[in-house]
């Protein structure tokens, strides 16, 4: 029998039956381990925080109908916190001594730069949600797939957004001091400039820094018509954000997905400083104009309601941790096998892999899964359920 998606990650009836009939070799019957290299403590949590909380959903529904083919999903995690040498130690523990079968994470590329080859060396199916491009190279990487859009793609709706739906000309980009922050402002900038706009102010903050006026005065009086921003720091956010209502400047703010975080609305010091600010978003978790999502996610938060708290974080952070758990298990369920090869030779051949974040299409020359067409803006203030409405502009 078949599970399907549906049945596989929340648990139906059906595939409970199916898995209950299941009689797996006993070298086939130890647990699904896969490891979570979750960045959950540190500047950059945010993410991993709701990605967690997809994890978590994801496998406990799984065991609850009686696992992948009588065997258990183990999520094996280690707090990477943000730290590019703590994430190589924990990929080598997971490789040489605990002996995952998968790793899904880390969730903040300068960490995935530092463990990606290390886990192509073992032949690691990996997957992530990092958005740095280099990170995808499947002469140099094919055990490693991405469930999130690049950097690209991120980059390039933060840009058409900014050019033709903000008019603004002249930017300021910043990031942070991470390898992610620094290598997304640089290709943020590269791409304005060949798009004939502006940069009029470029910087990378450290997302500690206390007082964010010295750089927001540099942007004002450099001309800046839009912020643009690369960084997953919800604190470093915030502070713009409340520094720029100081300053009684209107300017809006476009960037990273984290501007959208509920942690950025409790941080902010009055609701009114959140206005103006658009981040990415996807068709999958945004409302049309009537207030509804898509029936497929909205079945999911219909779940979700009770189990999961989204309040405080983004919906595709949920969905996305629920899709990686689930590409791991069905790739098991699908081969009969937990063997490394047999993962990834599965995960070429998807095609619309129907997740909950997005419908996947992988191919042996092809590991960014995800659907351009998919990436939109939001307004970052507009959150229920984890969930936004889109940002002005879009029909």
């Amino acid at each position: 029998m078949t599970i399907t998606r549906r049945g596989l990650a929340l648990g139906g009836a059906g595939a409970a039956a199916a898995l209950g009939l299941a009689r797996p070799a006993l070298a086939q019957s130890e647990p699904i381990r896969i490891g979570w290299l979750a960045a959950m403590t540190g500047p950059s949590s945010a993410p991993a925080v709701g990605f967690n909380r997809g994890v978590l959903f994801a496998a406990e529904a799984i065991n609850a109908a009686g696992g992948v083919r009588g065997r258990r999903v183990e999520i094996i995690t280690r707090d990477t916190q943000g730290d590019p040498t703590k994430a190589v130690n924990a990929t080598q523990e997971m490789i040489s001594q605990l002996r995952v079968h998968a790793i899904w994470g880390p969730t903040n590329s300068g960490e995935s730069l530092a463990v990606t080859a290390i886990m192509a060396r073992a032949g690691m199916p990996n997957i992530h949600p990092c958005v740095v491009d280099s990170l995808i190279d499947v002469r140099r990487y094919p055990n490693a797939f991405r469930v999130a859009p690049s950097n690209t793609q991120w980059d390039d709706a933060v840009r058409g957004y900014c050019l033709q739906r903000v008019n603004a000309k002249k930017v300021a980009v910043v990031g942070d001091t991470t390898g992610y922050g620094v290598s997304a402002a640089n290709a943020s900038v590269a791409a304005f400039q060949r798009d004939g706009a502006e940069v009029v102010y470029k910087a990378n903050i450290d997302a500690t820094q206390p007082d964010m006026t010295p750089d927001m005065l540099r942007a004002r009086t450099a001309g800046a018509e839009a912020i643009v921003i690369w960084s997953v720091s919800t604190g470093m956010i915030a502070r713009m954000l409340n520094t720029r209502a100081h300053m009684g400047w209107d300017v809006p703010f476009v960037g990273h997905p984290a501007m959208s975080s509920g942690e950025v609305g409790t941080l902010v010091e009055r609701p009114q400083n959140w206005e103006k600010v658009y981040a990415i978003g996807y068709r999958s978790c945004s409302f049309d104009a009537s207030g509804n999502l898509p029936p497929r996610t909205a079945e999911l938060v219909g779940r979700l309601r009770g189990k999961v708290d989204l309040r405080d974080t983004l919906l595709w952070w949920v969905a996305s941790g629920i899709d990686a758990v689930d590409l791991i298990a069905k790739a098991v369920e699908a081969t009969g096998s937990s063997d490394k090869p047999a993962i990834i030779r599965h995960w070429n051949t998807l095609t619309k892999y129907p997740g909950y974040f997005g419908e996947y299409s992988f191919t042996a020359t092809e590991h960014n899964g995800y659907p351009t067409e998919d990436v939109v803006m939001s307004a970052a203030n507009s959150a229920r359920d984890g969930a936004f409405a889109l940002a002005p502009g879009y029909g």
